[in-house]
C-alpha cells in the first residue's frame, strides 16, 4: 500500500489532541512498564510495526525480560506476567476487540487488581494506543520503523 497522506505533516492539530491524551496517560496512575505492555499487546492485535517497534524498545530499555515479550502474544498459557499483568492484558484485549460490551468476569478481574483510578487511566492508555495504532495502519510510513531510539516521545 502506497502512503498517499501524511498525517504527519498535514494532521497536526489531530495528532496534538492524541498526543494530550498520550501524555496524560504518561503521568498517570499506572506504572509505565505496565502500560508499556500494555502498549505493545494492543499493537500485536492491531497489527502497528511502528508501535510494535517503539515499545519493545522501550520495554527492553526498562529492563523487561525478552521472553515474555516473545511469548506475550499467549500469555493466558504462560506463568511468566503477574496476576494484575494479566488482568490488564485481559481488559486491554476485550477494548481493543470491541464487540459491543465487556464480559463482566473480565471487568470484575480488572477491578480486583486495580482502583477506580487506576482502571480510567489503564482504560485511556488502551484509547491511546489503539488510536495511534489506527492513525500508523491508516497512514502507513514503512520507511519510519524501525527508526525509534528508547525514550524518543517520552516527553509528549
Amino acid at each position: 500500500m502506497k502512503q498517499v497522506v501524511n498525517i504527519y505533516e498535514n494532521g497536526q492539530r489531530g495528532l496534538k489532541a492524541l498526543n494530550t491524551l498520550g501524555a496524560y496517560c504518561h503521568k498517570s496512575s499506572v506504572e509505565l512498564s505496565l502500560q508499556n505492555l500494555i502498549y505493545y499487546r494492543v499493537s500485536q492485535l492491531n497489527g502497528c510495526a511502528f508501535c510494535l517497534d517503539m515499545h519493545s524498545k522501550d520495554l527492553l530499555a526498562q529492563g523487561e525480560n525478552v521472553q515474555r515479550l516473545l511469548v506475550l502474544d499467549a500469555w493466558r498459557e504462560t506463568t511468566f506476567y503477574t496476576e494484575r499483568e494479566r488482568a490488564a492484558l485481559a481488559w486491554a484485549e476485550a477494548l481493543t476487540k470491541l464487540n459491543g460490551h465487556i464480559d463482566e468476569a473480565v471487568h470484575n478481574e480488572t477491578l480486583q487488581h486495580f482502583t477506580e483510578e487506576e482502571m480510567i487511566d489503564l482504560t485511556l492508555a488502551i484509547i491511546a494506543i489503539n488510536g495511534y495504532n489506527r492513525v500508523n495502519v491508516a497512514f502507513m510510513q514503512p520507511a519510519v520503523v524501525g527508526t525509534y531510539t528508547p525514550g524518543q516521545f517520552a516527553s509528549l
